[in-house]
């Protein structure tokens, strides 16, 4: 009996040390993506800083982790193997919600998932109980708090709307102050904004920040507390005078003193205070099994019999077990590639340039687009000329053409990042002061957004896609709550019934998911290196323009050759799911083409006066590669269609003269890939030469069909279907060959002129 519930902790703090991990990678982005946005150091500084406060959060803190999660159930209602089906089904929960949310790159609340997962494993267990004692539903109550479950959904929904308007609010104000060109304002406010941020910040620490450090005395933080507004006004007065001296008599950069200062403050907090999400569970039902093991020797007290009573208070955690969360923080803040996805997905949303979105447009976000747009129309219907003309000067951002030198901009300035981390520093020691529940991430991610509507990030071309992610973000938070309530219940309950083996299978099912994810993710990340894409901001020269579009043209090519073989083998075997995964990845083809092609007003852009020429073959480039690559979409759509609408197969003849065609498509592509990825360009004179053969072999299996007709053929749809795959492919290789006389033509008038 004791080795089953040894075991269940050893599991369990080996979920927690996972949890650790798929945890910082959510919660990286409350305090990196303002220092990396505006890239106020390098990420390598960036990440010391950050590893610096997490550490000191995590190792310094008390470690007081309430079991009861601030009263969401009552621990003496249970006996001590129900808390213990409870926290397991609450670890395995987290991990596997976490993990999700982070391979889908979307930042979530841990707290609230925490939260809610001991609220659905709880009830379920309740429910349980209840129904075991024949009592009314209406017992619930005595088992779970519904109030605070519902003052934390009011405070979520609060949070988020405060956030977004006061980070608006700030941001304008901040903006009109300083415009765009901030470097000649700061000289004269810059030290007032430096007193008021890094007060603010500096507040954030001492409420939030330090309040759970063992060290420091509780006679320190009670004159805190007793004195918030001296100490405001003092810090405001120190820092005030140490920002004018810096911006008067260094080359320090206030904003970004600022910025760092702030992300230090973030990631102590969240290591400090956050880290009861993590690891409060574990060390719970740690605590739980040491009263109930000293219990069961002194009175042989089963684990069925003996009550949690003891676990209403509070569990202080072993400070060598807050060193090693602490280790495991840090190195997963610098190894997760998934904190960084989630960290660039918040940045993306926020990003004053245009470029490639990741949501799209949905219902919601164009009424609320459109709304706006016809409010600014009111507005500026009323408000004098003089004043619009005023404001857009203040508003108007620096026109710059971009070029290697500024390639790497930021995606916005440090005036938006410190107003960032100001603003969410002031409203979460505010939330934490008045004892309010709140998200950090939540708090976060709408500041964030807020400052970005406000400075005009959000343009015409990009805000119905933007406002469309910052609902598919919140959409998730929601999701969060409610998966984790259900996931968590359903969890509960089976280990409730199924014991040992039920854990176990669980446990299993948890490995393959998360290793699956994992897997899945690392093929994500590979295909994404595979797309096709051009850097617009470094396509200066004609020979980067030859260089990087006969990389584009190779790797379609290569994809198009390999998709072709495929259809053709699976047409012939009938074999749907292996169509079905051809059509997926034409799927995607056709994405980063048309991505390419929207693209085209930032290449032209990015061009330098000696080869602005060279735009039209950059654009016919990219429309022979979408000839190519919706020939070759036509045929495994029609491949596909035809075979998942049960019609006859193609016949053995058929299938062996398209194999041939394949045969001899695949040599072509070869020697095409084999010519650009060398950059020798010399074969590919002689391959358009050999391009009659090709298409001669396709008309004389036209012909062939066609007699065929006339004598032995007697499906119209394998009529039909051979037909299409004929015609496409005589597509496909014009579409090639055109490509490659445009290519070679261009090549060569380059080499004349550059010669």
């Amino acid at each position: 009996m004791e080795q089953f519930y040894i075991f269940m902790l050893v599991v369990l703090f080996v979920l927690a040390i996972t949890d650790l991990t798929v945890g910082v990678s959510n919660d990286a982005v409350n305090f990196l993506n303002s220092a990396v946005g505006s890239k106020a150091a390098s990420l390598k500084t960036i990440l010391i800083i950050a590893s610096i406060g997490v550490a000191v959060g995590a190792i310094f803190s008390s470690g007081l982790m309430e079991v009861a999660r601030k009263g969401i159930f009552n621990p003496g209602q249970f006996y001590f193997d129900e808390i213990m089906i409870i926290f397991m089904a609450v670890m395995i929960t987290d991990i596997l919600l976490l993990d999700l949310f982070n391979s889908l790159a979307l930042p979530t609340s841990t707290t609230v998932s925490i939260v809610f997962e001991l609220l659905g494993a709880s009830v379920a267990i309740s429910i349980l109980k209840i129904i075991k004692a024949n009592d009314a539903i209406g017992a619930l109550g005595n088992y779970i708090n519904g109030d605070k479950a519902a003052e934390i959904i009011f405070g979520i929904l609060l949070s988020v709307v405060i956030a977004f308007i006061v980070g608006a609010f700030v941001q304008w104000i901040s903006r009109f102050i300083f415009s765009f060109h901030y470097e000649k304002r700061i000289k004269y406010v810059g030290g007032i904004f430096g007193g008021i941020a890094i007060t603010a910040i500096t507040y954030f620490i001492l409420i939030k920040g330090i309040k759970g450090v063992s060290v420091i005395p509780q006679s320190f933080l009670d004159f805190i507390d007793g004195n918030k507004l001296l100490i405001v006004a003092f810090c405001f007065v120190v820092f005030t005078g140490i920002s004018q001296i810096i911006i008067s008599f260094t080359k320090l950069n206030i904003l970004k003193i600022i910025i760092l200062i702030g992300t230090f403050a973030l990631a102590l907090a969240f290591a400090g205070n956050d880290l009861v999400n993590f690891i409060g569970v574990p060390i719970a039902a740690y605590q739980s099994y040491e009263l109930w093991h000293g219990a069961y020797q002194a009175s042989g007290v089963l684990p069925t019999e003996y009550t949690m009573n003891s676990l209403s208070g509070q569990v202080e955690t072993p400070t060598y077990m807050l060193i090693l969360a602490g280790l495991v923080m840090v190195v997963t803040l610098w190894l997760s590639k998934k904190a960084r996805s989630v960290m660039y997905t918040e940045i993306n949303l926020a990003r004053s340039g245009e470029g490639a979105e990741k949501f799209q447009p949905n219902f919601l976000s164009r009424f609320i687009v459109r709304a706006s747009v016809n409010l600014n129309q009111a507005i500026a219907v009323v408000l004098p000329d003089e004043i619009q003309q005023r404001i857009e000067k203040r508003f108007s951002k620096p026109e710059s053409k971009r070029t290697k030198k500024n390639a790497d901009e930021p995606a916005f300035d440090m005036v938006r990042a410190a107003v960032n981390l100001m603003v969410a520093s002031i409203l979460i020691s505010m939330a934490t002061s008045l004892k309010l529940p709140l998200s950090t991430t939540y708090v976060s991610f709408m500041v964030a957004m807020g400052t970005s509507l406000s400075d005009k990030a959000w343009g015409r071309e990009s805000a119905v896609y933007r406002v469309a992610g910052v609902f598919n973000v919140i959409g998730g938070w929601f999701i969060t709550a409610i998966v984790a309530f259900v996931a968590a219940a359903i969890f509960a309950t089976i280990i409730y019934y199924g014991k040992g083996i039920a854990l176990v299978v669980l446990l299993i099912i948890a490995v393959l998911l998360i290793t699956r994810s994992f897997l899945s993710y690392k093929k994500k990340e590979k295909e994404k290196e595979a797309a096709i894409q051009i850097d617009r901001t470094s396509l200066i020269t004609i020979n980067e323009i030859i260089s990087d579009s006969s990389d584009n043209i190779s790797k379609v090519i290569r994809r198009i050759s390999k998709v072709y073989g495929e259809v053709v083998d699976n047409l012939g075997l009938q074999d749907l799911n292996k169509l079905k995964k051809s059509k997926k990845q034409l799927s995607k083809l056709e994405d980063e083409v048309d991505t390419l092609k929207s693209d085209i007003f930032y290449f032209i852009k990015s061009l330098d006066e000696s080869s602005v020429d060279a735009s039209k073959f950059y654009i016919l480039t990219l429309d022979y590669l979408q000839d190519m690559v919706q020939s070759i979409s036509y045929i495994t759509k029609n491949s596909y269609s035809h075979v998942n609408n049960n019609h006859k197969n193609l016949k053995f003849n058929q299938i062996r003269d398209l194999k041939r065609i394949d045969e001899r498509l695949e040599v072509l592509f070869e020697r095409i890939k084999v010519d650009l990825d060398g950059n020798t360009f010399e074969d590919i004179g002689f391959i358009i030469e050999d391009k009659k053969e090709l298409l001669d072999n396709v008309s004389a299996l036209i012909q062939k069909q066609i007699d065929r007709i006339r004598s032995t053929e007697t499906s119209p749809k394998n009529t039909k279907l051979y037909f299409s795959l004929l015609l496409e492919t005589k597509d496909l290789i014009t579409a090639t060959i055109n490509l490659l006389t445009l290519f070679k033509e261009f090549h060569d008038d380059y080499k004349r002129i550059k010669s």
